[in-house]
């Protein structure tokens, strides 16, 4: 019975993390294909841009997941406190700012899941969501909703796009 339940919980994390890969395939797709100006723009009737979207959804996973398990995250802390929670773009991302998130869009994700799998995280720190009041317990439930919060920020994007006429 135990080696079912590891067998499932191991096919349910391959899947967060396949489609973490394709969500991270879309945005590093919008960095190497949308303009500078096109990833800073920010549309009537919007707070943020495409970049930010982007930054804030690498640091967001970092943050629910090496942070909270009391870790070092796999970003540095000035990109923390540019895209985290609470920040807003200032519209002047560089291109060696599309080129470092264009790196870790999917070196943070690989990162996470070898580290996961090598079951390196031993503790974590409960949190509660702001979003939907529900409470983190555990570093499994913080990978999941880095997807679902990542999920959201693409369907921004989608917005924004639109917004751009791109």
């Amino acid at each position: 019975m135990l080696d079912s339940i590891i067998f499932i919980k191991k096919r349910i994390m391959d899947f967060t993390f396949d489609v973490f890969a394709k969500t991270r395939g879309f945005f590093k797709a919008y960095l190497e294909e949308l303009s500078l100006a096109q990833l800073n723009a920010i549309p009537n009737g919007f707070n943020n841009n495409i970049i930010w979207n982007i930054g804030h959804s690498i640091v967001t996973e970092q943050i629910l997941v090496y942070k909270l398990s009391g870790l070092e995250p796999n970003v540095s802390e000035t990109l923390i406190e540019k895209y985290k929670k609470g920040t807003k773009p200032d519209g002047k991302a560089t291109q060696a700012d599309v080129d470092e998130l264009k790196a870790l869009a999917f070196s943070t994700i690989e990162h996470t899941k070898a580290d996961f799998g090598s079951q390196v995280f031993s503790t974590f720190n409960e949190y509660t969501l702001s979003t939907t009041g529900n409470t983190l317990t555990n570093v499994t439930q913080a990978i999941q909703f880095a997807l679902v919060h990542e999920g959201m920020h693409a369907g921004y994007i989608l917005a924004l796009l639109r917004a751009l006429k791109v």
